[in-house]
């Protein structure tokens, strides 16, 4: 692996090191907002399609550092791979969510359930490969998967849920099989992220889309645990360069201290949360330990004209302060991204007014 992706200014910050300015990614920024992702997408005739085509995922993951100064790619893939492998049978119907043929309720499918041959997953490896490849040391590029929790919650339901109803009737009527659900997810997710890494990924990320949803306690019992399960079997470094990892609970600012505790090192987190209370809980000191922070401006910011998003902009740069910029030394440092994913009915040209007030305004902040 080429030792300068460790001078990447993304990995820098995720590291807690002094940069020259906030370097910013987005959440899905290959996505459905690109003409030029939805031209891809018809090509390959369905989201399954392109996600395991390599040369389709790597033009997608492309697309959007060719239209802006993106300081990092995502593999472009989903979160519900793992249990498509384990032989729930996922498809995607036109202008609709992830469904699976078969979902996960009851002792007998429990029991059925297994950690999958990563075989089965190869293509994602091979995406990875490839885009990083393409990228050419460009930025770096981060691998994902989804929280064990969040897993399970598509696999009990057999879709996404407004209610939870039939997962979170699983978690409380039978917690045994809820546990057994989450160690296959955590270890399944372990195993996906490290292959993911020998591939070529240089940061990876989990996402706990649904941690939010849960009482407090049973967050800690049924999410938190099997989060750390995964980081506690990932790789730290590859090829002796060190690969950061990031946790993302949307609804998890309540939670954040407990997160501190995580062996992870960037926390992500959505608009709800005030980014400098979030350094002061868990952002620690110049030269002391903590945690990175990553986020978090609402996607919805980015329908209102480019002189607002800029404002807007500014302002969550102003909530995290001035990063530190001491190089012999760590220190709290940000991540600018969105609370959330990025909209599909996002007007593109409104993300140049967010990327260049993004590195325009954090170089201000650190003068």
């Amino acid at each position: 692996m080429n030792p300068s992706s460790s001078n990447h200014t993304f990995i820098k910050a995720c590291l807690r090191q002094a940069t020259d300015y906030t370097p910013v990614w987005l959440m899905r920024q290959a996505g459905r907002y690109l003409p030029e992702y939805c031209a891809t997408r018809a090509k390959a005739g369905s989201f399954m399609g392109l996600a395991t085509n390599v040369d389709y995922a790597t033009e997608v993951t492309l697309q959007p550092l060719d239209r802006y100064a993106l300081d990092a790619a995502i593999l472009f893939s989903d979160i519900l791979t793992v249990p498509d492998a384990m032989g729930l049978g996922l498809s995607f119907a036109q202008g609709e969510g992830p469904k699976f043929a078969k979902s996960v309720r009851n002792e007998a499918d429990v029991a059925s359930l297994a950690v999958p041959d990563m075989n089965k997953l190869r293509y994602v490896f091979d995406a990875v490969s490839s885009i990083r490849k393409a990228l050419q040391e460009r930025v770096p590029l981060i691998g994902f998967s989804g929280s064990p929790w969040t897993l399970a919650c598509y696999m009990v339901e057999g879709a996404g849920s407004d209610d939870y109803r039939h997962v979170k009737t699983l978690m409380y009527s039978r917690p045994d099989l809820m546990h057994r659900i989450l160690e296959i997810n955590a270890d399944a997710v372990a195993q996906y992220l490290n292959a993911q890494i020998e591939a070529g990924a240089q940061a990876v990320m989990i996402f706990d889309s649904w941690g939010g949803v849960l009482a407090d306690g049973a967050f800690q019992t049924f999410s938190l645990a099997y989060t750390a399960r995964v980081l506690a079997q990932v790789k730290k470094e590859h090829d002796g360069v060190r690969i950061p990892s990031i946790v993302f609970t949307k609804g998890g600012g309540l939670w954040l201290p407990e997160m501190a505790d995580l062996s992870c090192d960037v926390l992500g987190v959505d608009w709800t949360v005030n980014l400098g209370k979030a350094r002061q809980q868990v952002g620690g000191q110049v030269g002391g330990p903590g945690k990175a922070l990553q986020g978090n401006l609402d996607p919805n910011v980015l329908f209102s004209p480019p002189d607002h998003i800029a404002r807007e902009v500014r302002s969550v740069l102003d909530s995290f302060g001035k990063p530190h910029a001491n190089t012999r030394t760590s220190g709290p440092t940000h991540i600018f991204n969105l609370g959330h994913g990025i909209s599909q009915y996002t007007p593109p040209e409104h993300v140049h007014a967010l990327v260049e007030t993004v590195h325009q305004h954090s170089r201000g902040l650190r003068n």
